[in-house]
């Protein structure tokens, strides 16, 4: 394959966003030529331009947004400003085929349409999340305006791509139904652990500080994601259920952090619960590995119920146990693999919790089923392959033209 393709993305700088550094490697390993502009993150990723396995990495100083929604207003305004001057300033020295755009924000399409206009560029919109959705759930007292604000952008955004990835088949119904795309230009590319790097390895006992048991978080910590959820279902198991026998970790950050460290010493949960902050792959693999049941306490709302949690399938993986709230994506995800009880209801999910603990042989069951189904459909290479596959499809609708001047 040949083709220069151009990957925007806001929320996260690379490689240290799994996603699109896993779909730059596979395109970059299938002959494409890839170029990405992202921000820079806050510890790493902090050169301005680099080139790492064959990307080409372009990226802008940003700050993450405070104050509600006046804040991401800012924050895309000046995301959308550094994207516009590197694209360009990339677009006087090489052509561009296919602008590849990350959301959120649903506003980098206007990066797309300056480059279409000046050389026939294809846009192709890579849904990561449902940001109507993600806006009404993070703030309920904007009101109706800044959903049907976030719903224009979308829609407009649907409007222009030429193809969309979806991460699953919820978000693909959107995209032809909500969105009016044609179901033929609509793929499921999942987000999926690369199983060379998700391997259940020794456990490590000293992750346990002493106690019998271990039970883990991965992943983002922000006010959609439930950690605070997950803080109070385990004040239930401590001081209703009586397990003292527990310790937890939880690996991740966002910008809940300081509110959830706040809310620990509310609960009286100090020497239970451990915050890690961001972790390298290895203590990933020896935390997971050593850990009896994960978490997954995403709390039921728009969002949520329709979107697929990485850490759902990343804890599949390393066959490990889940509890999950009942939410409609969870359990095609997880299926067997997870405990569900009904949604919101810490209590209960606490109880989940002690049912596992009590229960190792099925939790050894619950693992195994978990890692097979992984290994069958969930792992990337499957979605490396339904990226090359649309990739192609994309590639085969592009005319031949001059390269830029």
């Amino acid at each position: 394959m040949s083709g220069h393709i151009l990957i925007l993305v806001e929320n996260l700088s690379v490689p240290f966003d799994r996603r699109v550094w896993q779909e730059s490697r596979a395109l970059v390993d299938a002959g494409y030529k890839v170029s990405v502009i992202c921000p820079m993150g806050t510890k790493q990723d902090r050169e301005a331009e680099a080139t790492i396995d064959g990307v080409q990495i372009h990226r802008y100083p940003l700050a993450a947004a405070k104050g509600g929604p006046a804040g991401y207003l800012k924050e895309y305004s000046l995301a959308l400003w550094h994207t516009t001057r590197l694209a360009l300033k990339i677009r006087r020295t090489e052509r561009i085929d296919v602008v590849h755009a990350c959301n959120p924000p649903d506003v980098l399409v206007v990066v797309a349409l300056i480059l279409r206009v000046l050389g026939g560029t294809r846009f192709v919109f890579d849904q990561h999340d449902l940001v109507p959705e993600l806006f009404r759930s993070r703030f309920e007292r904007a009101g109706e305006w800044l959903y049907w604000a976030t719903r224009v952008a979308e829609r407009i955004t649907y409007f222009f791509a030429d193809a969309v990835i979806s991460t699953n088949e919820s978000y693909r119904r959107i995209a032809i139904g909500r969105g009016g795309m044609k179901p033929e230009r609509v793929r499921v590319v999942r987000s999926a652990p690369d199983l060379t790097k998700f391997m259940p390895r020794e456990p490590d006992p000293e992750l346990k500080s002493g106690k019998p048991y271990l039970i883990a978080y991965l992943g983002v910590m922000g006010p959609q994601d439930g950690v605070d959820c997950a803080l109070r279902a385990l004040a239930h198991l401590r001081h209703d259920l009586g397990r003292d026998d527990v310790h937890a970790i939880f690996m991740g950050t966002g910008d809940a952090i300081d509110d959830l460290i706040a809310l620990r010493e509310e609960l009286k949960l100090t020497e239970m619960v451990e915050f890690t902050g961001r972790v390298p792959d290895e203590f990933v693999q020896r935390c997971l590995s050593t850990t009896d049941v994960c978490l997954s306490p995403d709390p039921l709302n728009p969002l949520n119920n329709l979107s697929t949690m990485n850490k759902v399938v990343e804890y599949m993986a390393m066959s490990r146990p889940l509890v999950s709230f009942e939410l409609v994506e969870a359990r095609v995800s997880a299926g067997d693999a997870a405990e569900y009880v009904p949604a919101n209801d810490e209590y209960a999910f606490a109880e989940a919790i002690e049912r596992l603990l009590d229960d190792p042989e099925r939790r050894a069951e619950m693992g195994r089923i978990g890692r097979s189904r992984v290994e069958r459909d969930l792992s990337w290479d499957v979605s490396r392959q339904n990226l090359l596959e649309f990739y192609a499809a994309v590639f085969s609708r592009i005319t031949p033209r001059p390269a830029a001047g």
